[in-house]
């Protein structure tokens, strides 16, 4: 299984709508894309220096689902609007046992 993470840091001059509206295109996922086996969203609730303000975190059941996920359209959609909404987007992707 891989675990695929992801923080997002919002711009901002993002107004809330749009982020709402990101918030939206990220929760459609699994219903969009084949091969997502489990998935979380969540806003950050602590608005700490260091926080990001946003997280997501997927399993797949190997790197093919996961490359799969990475060449659909929707995750090509959402990637656009990432990078129009966000000053930063780290990722982390490993292996479960």
């Amino acid at each position: 299984m891989i675990r695929h993470i992801v923080f997002f840091k919002y711009k901002t001059e993002t107004p809330p709508q749009r982020r709402q509206n990101f918030l939206h295109m990220l929760q459609a996922l699994p219903e969009r894309v084949p091969g997502i086996i489990t998935f979380e969203v969540g806003e950050d609730i602590l608005h700490m220096q260091r926080s990001f303000d946003v997280a997501i975190v997927f399993t797949f059941a190997d790197r093919a689902a996961l490359e799969v996920y990475s060449g659909h359209p929707e995750h090509g959609t959402l990637v656009e609007e990432s990078h129009r909404i966000n000053e930063k987007v780290c990722s982390v992707d490993y292996e479960t046992g």
